[in-house]
């Protein structure tokens, strides 16, 4: 069954090419020249073979997928297209000519080549405002859908942030902070102090991280250091954190959260299921064109690590929508009983 815009491009074809038929009787009109039935077959057989000429060069154009090159890159190409189309259209026409006995006695007086060149150039008039309209349309048709997808991802984005920040609040992680500051308050008031002033930097991020693109890799890093503060209270020696961070990175602009979010998924998916704890390592440092960022931890990759998990999905999403094909984003096993989550961003000169 033929789908509704390729009817569409049908009733164009008979539409477009009727009126090339009748504009071609109105101006012999004009010039009293005789509408014999010659004539009006001569035009019916323009009809016919302009509606395969130009079905036939649309087949090129989308064959070769020109609609999706630059009009600077294809042009040349469709120029050429457009001469071999006249060329054949012309053939076309003066085959059914002389098959039917069509001949008028002064065409007959020309060459060949004559009557074929005059010819081309009279036909390639009307292809010419076809692939105008063609491409016009086209145009409009894709402008259309770019807009509808610009709404459909501006939409995406907005689902992807309030997930994202819903992410971030990680409630077990609250009520663990919790329990481990209401031990400290009798252990180790001045310790419990700070571990509240800790866990309000990070609920304080994160309910502002929908409202920036990025933030400093220095800011980002301050709310990573309370969070594994918050995190030691909790699995005290079980836990080792170290820092390899090149100072000049320190400017560097980062997707707010996504450091803590995959520092909170080693200590999740590494450490919490080692009986003797494990280590955590960020580095930060220069890579060529890039900010390399690298969270190494204690642990084996699992089904919600490699891959599938909200907060790997949501790390890829991000990176892709600020910084395009230019960000990369991969975590892996190396050696034994190590993963590296490693993040390339590009560098802001």
């Amino acid at each position: 069954m033929l789908s509704r815009s390729y009817k569409y491009y049908w009733w164009c074809q008979f539409a477009g090419w009727g009126f090339v038929g009748l504009s071609m009787i109105f101006f012999a009109y004009t010039f009293e020249q005789d509408l014999t039935s010659k004539f009006m077959a001569r035009i019916g057989l323009v009809i016919v073979a302009g509606i395969i000429t130009t079905h036939m060069l649309r087949w090129v154009i989308r064959k070769l997928n020109w609609l999706l090159l630059p009009i600077e890159k294809v042009l040349p190409n469709l120029l050429m297209a457009v001469i071999i189309s006249s060329i054949i259209l012309s053939l076309m026409v003066m085959a059914g000519v002389n098959l039917f006995e069509l001949s008028t006695a002064k065409s007959l007086k020309l060459e060949f080549s004559t009557r074929l060149l005059a010819s081309t150039l009279d036909h390639g008039l009307f292809l010419v405002p076809w692939v105008l309209i063609y491409y016009s349309y086209h145009y409009v048709e894709k402008s259309r859908r770019q807009q509808v997808s610009t709404l459909k991802l501006e939409s995406l984005v907005k689902e992807l942030e309030l997930k994202t920040i819903k992410a971030h609040i990680n409630p077990h992680f609250i009520f663990n902070a919790l329990n481990s500051i209401r031990a400290l308050i009798d252990e180790n008031p001045g310790r419990a102090r700070d571990a509240i002033t800790e866990l309000s930097n990070i609920l304080r991020s994160s309910m502002q991280a929908e409202k920036l693109e990025t933030v400093s890799f220095e800011k980002e890093l301050n709310i990573v250091k309370d969070y594994l503060a918050l995190e030691y209270i909790r699995f005290e020696d079980r836990l080792k954190v170290e820092y390899e961070i090149d100072e000049d990175t320190l400017d560097q602009p980062v997707p707010p959260m996504m450091l803590q979010t995959l520092v909170e998924n080693a200590i999740k998916h590494g450490i919490s299921k080692q009986m003797t704890g494990g280590m955590v390592k960020i580095r930060s440092d220069f890579k060529g064109p890039h900010h390399e960022l690298v969270i190494l931890n204690t642990g084996h990759l699992n089904g919600s690590v490699n891959g599938d998990g909200f907060g790997l999905i949501s790390t890829r999403n991000r990176l892709q929508l600020l910084f395009g094909e230019k960000a990369n984003f991969e975590i892996k096993e190396i050696g034994h009983n190590l993963v590296e989550a490693k993040v390339l961003i590009p560098v802001l000169t």
